[in-house]
């Protein structure tokens, strides 16, 4: 199946959750409930994992692309310092949220001030996972290096 992929703008709600755009979610409908796949918790909901990402932004994962990652930090040891450090700041910045039965999830709080969310959100669909931004953060970003996208491309396409 393909991934995520496109733009869509969507903002939270007055209790504090996010929508997840309708394409994404039909992305997901073979995971949450509707078919009992590995999402599902019973109540035709399921669940996604939030990671804080280096460059302030939000990277929602479905359970089974995260198991993926899951696997190599498993591999590392608690023995190696550099190793272990790694594990401690990644699942310093990994959480789970529940996808309700409407495609919302409530983001935790220290996390959207990580991404400095606050209303609007930009999600980017990237394949195997999605990215959240601040718009105006994603804005800045874009125009601070859009010059790059040639040589960027022309070095790793």
């Amino acid at each position: 199946m393909a991934g995520f992929i496109g733009k869509e703008q969507h903002s939270i709600d007055e209790k504090g959750r996010l929508m997840i755009p309708a394409r994404f979610r039909k992305r997901l409908e073979g995971l949450t409930g509707r078919s009992n796949g590995p999402l599902s918790n019973g109540d035709g909901a399921g669940a996604l994992y939030v990671m804080k990402a280096i460059d302030g932004s939000l990277e929602l994962y479905e359970p089974t692309v995260w198991a993926e990652r899951e696997k190599s930090l498993s591999a590392l040891s608690d023995f190696n310092p550099d190793e272990r450090m790694l594990k401690t700041l990644m699942y310093e910045s990994l959480d789970s949220v529940e996808i309700d039965r409407h495609g919302r999830i409530a983001l935790p709080r220290d996390f959207m001030q990580h991404a400095g969310i606050t209303k609007d959100v930009t999600i980017i669909g990237a394949n195997v996972k999605m990215i959240l931004w601040a718009p105006e953060k994603l804005s800045r970003i874009m125009k601070e290096n859009g010059s790059r996208f040639q040589v960027l491309a022309g070095r790793y396409f």
